[in-house]
């Protein structure tokens, strides 16, 4: 019989990333005291975080991971930084009308957050029903959970950079891990550093564009909560109108840091190590950038001949070139990445341009990039998957490996690739039936469309769908039960899927 899982082992891991995650509540009550907002409720937040966490922890000393503690350890602890992210919601939100003060709201709006989903439980972002801290807190969770929680904590905890390698593979978004240094603690690091930089430049950037007058509503606090939720494709704004709150030259700026975030980060680190033909020469990278570049090529001159409906937010882009270059760029970047950012309430759009913007949600950014989705990746593996079939059906004595840029794919990776992609689309279907019933159950019936469409923004970690859950609407008005299932499908989508359904398969080996 296999090994089962080490509860106390795996608490104790699960303890230790509690414990260092509250610390990063420090912020938001740095906030809170500036602008005396909420101070109570994130110090109240971190006092439980950390009992909690401290708890957990001395259930074992000297934890040893297996394989099936690993993936234990990573799928609670994802599980476990979305309840603890929820507290602040719920305390600062008692006794007010706020949607986040009810615990299921608080729990979807900070599993959103921390799976980079973007998609709120509110239905009003605004100063005036928020707290500034309660909505930088929403901005940060996303950064956290950008680059990985995981990887964060074997770069900062060196006991846990001992299963370090585990933890990782179990988190890494796409099909395998790629070791940039000899110890995994310094792969952790220089990922995160790449993030770091990218996030500070891109505040600076729009501190500067703010300052000088181009955006003068791209105040400091703006710039420092879009850049959290940026670069690891989360989506959330403390405006209500997204980035069409913003100037059009603020949104050109987000452009390149959405392309930037859905690149596989391990490739920046090559170009800083002087060997910038890792990136140029790497077939994903350059599919990557192909189908963005196609996409809004394909949208843009979709708005300018056709044009979008005229609104208070994206304008009009019939006849009007930069308008509907900008409008189809962004939204390309956007959601190819599954960032959610907006300019235009493309669920206003007619229904072929919506189509478009779905194919574009089903791909997904680059493995080891931020971005949610399939992957581009494993789209190529895919078809050329489907092509060796094809192939050796009509030629059965020939042999013929599925390459990608020149090297052989691992049967292993193949097999994989194949389990996860069709385990996606059957929770993402079924999920979308349950949602369309369960909304017609309260008489808030949404279309087969729209109900699609919420299922692959939760477990793709989109975030705006179509209809009443477009990029200006919310997920507030569904039925518990309906947001309880989009929580489990944004933390199975970010994990995607195949670590946490393993934990539930009997680990017996047949004699």
């Amino acid at each position: 019989m296999t090994r089962t899982i080490d509860a106390r082992a795996t608490l104790s891991y699960t303890g230790s990333i509690v414990k260092l995650l509250s610390a990063s509540m420090a912020v938001p009550l740095v906030v809170a005291l500036i602008y005396g907002e909420d101070a109570l409720a994130f110090a109240a937040s971190m006092t439980v975080a950390v009992a909690v966490g401290a708890g957990l922890e001395r259930l074992d000393d000297e934890p040893e991971l297996g394989p099936r503690d690993a993936l234990a350890v990573v799928s609670l602890a994802w599980l476990t930084a979305a309840v603890v992210g929820a507290i602040p919601y719920v305390i600062a939100g008692y006794g007010t009308p706020s949607a986040l003060a009810h615990p299921v709201n608080a729990l979807f709006e900070s599993m959103s957050g921390f799976t980079t989903t973007g998609a709120t439980a509110t239905a009003e972002i605004s100063f005036e029903r928020h707290s500034h801290a309660v909505l930088m807190w929403r901005q940060l969770t996303q950064w956290l959970g950008g680059m990985g929680i995981i990887v964060l904590m074997i770069a900062i905890l060196p006991q846990l950079a001992v299963n370090g390698a585990q933890l990782m593979e179990s988190e890494a978004p796409g099909p395998g891990l790629q070791k940039l240094t000899p110890r995994i603690v310094e792969t952790a690091r220089a990922l995160w550093l790449i993030y770091l930089a990218f996030t500070v430049a891109l505040i600076a950037i729009l501190a500067l564009l703010g300052r000088t007058g181009y955006a003068p509503e791209m105040d400091l606090y703006n710039a420092f909560a879009h850049g959290f939720s940026t670069l690891p494709t989360g989506g959330f704004s403390p405006e209500a109108e997204s980035i069409g709150a913003f100037s059009p030259v603020v949104q050109w700026a987000f452009v390149p840091f959405m392309v930037i975030a859905g690149v596989n980060f391990a490739l920046f680190w090559y170009v800083l190590r002087d060997d910038p033909r890792e990136m140029f020469e790497n077939t994903e990278f350059r599919i990557y950038l192909g189908l963005v570049t196609a996409f809004a090529a394909v949208l843009a001159v979709g708005l300018f001949y056709g044009g979008a409906p005229a609104t208070d937010i994206g304008g009009v882009t019939e006849g009007v070139p930069e308008n509907a270059l900008r409008q189809g760029v962004f939204q390309v970047a956007s959601l190819m990445n599954s960032t959610g950012f907006a300019t235009a309430d493309f669920a206003e759009w007619d229904t072929q341009t919506q189509f478009l913007l779905l194919f574009a949600m089903f791909i997904g950014g680059s493995a080891g990039s931020t971005g949610g989705g399939i992957k581009v990746i494993r789209w190529l593996i895919l078809l050329k998957t489907l092509r060796r079939e094809l192939y050796t059906t009509a030629n059965p004595d020939v042999v013929r490996p599925v390459r990608l840029g020149g090297e052989v794919v691992d049967e292993d990776v193949i097999r994989g690739i194949l389990v996860f992609t069709l385990l996606y689309f059957l929770v993402f279907a079924l999920s979308a039936v349950f949602i369309e019933l369960d909304t017609a159950r309260i008489g808030e019936r949404l279309t087969g469309t729209e109900a699609l469409a919420a299922s692959l923004a939760t477990i793709g970690n989109i975030g705006p769908g179509l209809g009443p859950l477009g990029p200006f609407g919310s997920y507030e008005f569904l039925p518990n039960t309906t947001k309880l299932l989009m929580i489990g499908l944004m933390w199975i989508g970010r994990l995607e899927i195949v670590p946490v359904l393993a934990l539930f398969v009997a680990g017996v080996d047949e004699q």
